[in-house]
């Protein structure tokens, strides 16, 4: 009974540890990918910032993005602002 019971003890501490290591792992990868996007943007692709914002990509510098959102009106973001492609924007569903 008692060997029984050590191994279930076991379990219940390696559990959490396992969903902890998942957690860690999952969000390092989510983390690498966007890094990666941010860095693929070029002139010209059209963007959505994280804050929904849609603009075309007029220019790039170290660490920002100039992006175009109405004709003559260009912002200088930090390039961690863009989200994603607009092309990428997942279609919504109704």
């Amino acid at each position: 009974m008692n060997d029984g019971s050590s191994t279930f003890t076991f379990l219940i501490l390696l559990l959490p540890l396992l969903l902890l290591a998942f957690l860690v792992f999952t969000n390092s990868r989510r983390r690498r990918q966007l890094e990666e996007f941010q860095n693929s943007i070029a002139a010209g692709d059209e963007i959505i910032t994280s804050g929904g914002l849609y603009g075309k990509v007029v220019s790039l510098e170290p660490g920002l993005v100039h992006v175009e959102v109405a004709k003559g009106v260009v912002l200088r973001l930090d390039r961690r602002a863009v989200a994603m492609r607009a092309a990428d924007r997942p279609t919504p569903t109704t």
